[in-house]
């Protein structure tokens, strides 16, 4: 019954992230502008873990955890790989000079790089369960660190211009952040509460921005 609960939720993320891809790449195909592809970029990631972990939670019913430890990993990876992108575009969201769009486009390069390598050493056989939950612990700690800095900025940004709609824009960041806080303690104390919290934010979080995204969309199609 778990298996069959996670498998829609995880399934229901992806297609919630690949909506919000869809949104997400409007910014770049008006504009041309690279530090926007981030934000597809970030949301695609999303959405592909969610879709490993949909596939992981079938499989896990035919066959042992040890082998599906490296799609575990590869997930982790493109998770916090995912959340890094996005916060990189915030950070060059208002900074349009040549020199840091020569600089944005080396990051975005290094860190294309950079998930090749993760992903590359993830494929290593013989990686143990306790070298992934270690792994998987160290991860979410990073991806709540790159949230926290996402939430700061985008409340930094709506103090500096106050408007009532971008105001759900920092609080769905805040439902991820404490998404992500639910899911290390459950990865750390083993509370099925923590994990359904997480799971439930998570599809709140997509929501909001599922809603902020259409109406700024719908908005720029009437010229408003």
């Amino acid at each position: 019954m778990y298996e069959e609960i996670r498998i829609t939720i995880e399934a229901v993320s992806a297609i919630m992230c690949f909506i919000l891809l869809r949104f997400m790449i409007k910014p770049y195909e008006i504009t041309g502008e690279s530090r926007y592809i981030g934000l597809p970029l970030g949301f695609g990631f999303l959405g592909a873990t969610y879709v490993l972990s949909a596939v992981t939670y079938y499989l896990q019913s035919q066959m042992p955890i040890v082998f599906l430890i490296e799609i575990f990993y590869i997930q982790l990876i493109a998770r916090t790989f995912a959340f890094l992108f996005i916060a990189i575009t915030y950070y060059f969201s208002k900074k349009p000079t040549e020199k840091n769009r020569l600089l944005w486009k080396i990051t975005l390069t290094l860190l294309i790089a950079l998930f090749i390598t993760s992903f590359l050493i993830s494929s290593i056989p013989d990686v143990t369960l306790s070298s992934y939950i270690i792994a998987r612990n160290c991860l979410r700690v990073i991806d709540l660190i790159i949230i926290l800095y996402i939430c700061i900025h985008v409340f930094r940004s709506h103090i500096e211009k106050p408007d009532p709609k971008t105001i759900w824009i920092p609080l769905g960041y805040i439902v991820l952040l404490v998404s992500q806080y639910s899911a290390l303690f459950f990865q750390l104390d083993g509370s099925f509460s923590a994990l359904f919290a997480a799971l439930i934010l998570r599809l709140v979080f997509l929501s909001i921005f599922i809603v902020v995204s259409f109406m700024a969309f719908y908005k720029t199609e009437n010229g408003e």
